[in-house]
């Protein structure tokens, strides 16, 4: 039996909506090295080796927001294969999840990478936005796809 751990190449993140108040849970990242201006994306983050995507989503949201979610409170709405990650290092599958069940207060729980977390309305997101956190916000919103892609080229349909 192959016990070896494939070098994980998959991201997650996190649609917490409000739906009394019609607001989602959001991250205003800091300007970094692969994002020259300080953008709004929801939370989330890689998926360690060997982790499971739907408790990543649930770590990813807690170490940058403070929002308590189970993994069963999950629902997987969107996926976006992305054709080059962050890193400049290739592609990666980005699995997006959403919940109107969570504990805690938003609060900015790495100031070192984000400005800021705060509520905002769920229709949209501020901008400037990571592309990738408005197709997924679209698309849950939209009630699908349940599968999209960014930055490959078109391929003509046959």
């Amino acid at each position: 039996m192959n016990t070896s751990v494939m070098n994980s190449r998959n991201a997650v993140c996190v649609i917490v909506h409000d739906k009394g108040a019609d607001t989602i849970a959001t991250v205003l990242y800091a300007a970094r090295n692969w994002s020259p201006q300080p953008a709004w994306t929801l939370p989330g983050g890689k998926a360690e080796p060997g982790e499971a995507l739907d408790e990543a989503a649930a770590r990813e949201l807690k170490e940058e927001t403070g929002l308590l979610v189970d993994p069963a409170d999950l629902a997987l709405v969107h996926v976006i294969h992305v054709e080059q990650g962050w890193d400049q290092t290739g592609q990666f599958v980005l699995f997006v999840f959403a919940t109107d069940t969570w504990t805690g207060e938003l609060t900015n729980t790495e100031p070192d990478k984000h400005l800021t977390a705060e509520w905002v309305t769920a229709s949209r997101l501020p901008e400037p936005a990571f592309p990738t956190s408005t197709q997924a916000l679209a698309a849950y919103q939209g009630g699908g796809p349940s599968f999209s892609r960014y930055g490959w080229s078109v391929t003509a349909a046959q």
